[in-house]
């Protein structure tokens, strides 16, 4: 099993610029708990873990309510993702390990 705990700053490349997070990851099994914080907002965030690759759904409320699809695969410190924002598609999301 992959070493995906931790805390990760990351960036989402969407239509709105980059748009900066802090993502917190506890395994649990095949289950993770966290929180995502950024100028957004923050909210708790439960997912799935599957070996390297972590995945979980997260709602947004500005600029309208949506939920987010959000994926990464974690290598070492580095974790490389993509959000999936329904109708107006996906976008690269990359990130660090700081914690």
């Amino acid at each position: 099993m992959a070493d995906v705990d931790g805390s990760y700053d990351c960036t989402v490349k969407s239509p709105l610029g980059d748009q900066k997070m802090t993502l917190t990851v506890n395994s649990d099994g095949s289950t993770f708990t966290g929180s995502v914080s950024g100028a957004m907002g923050a909210m708790d965030v439960n997912g799935e873990v599957a070996g390297d690759q972590i995945s979980w759904k997260q709602q947004m409320t500005v600029p309208m309510p949506m939920t987010l699809d959000c994926t990464a695969t974690i290598a070492g410190d580095t974790l490389t993702g993509s959000v999936g924002a329904g109708a107006f598609g996906s976008f690269p999301m990359n990130g660090t390990r700081t914690a």
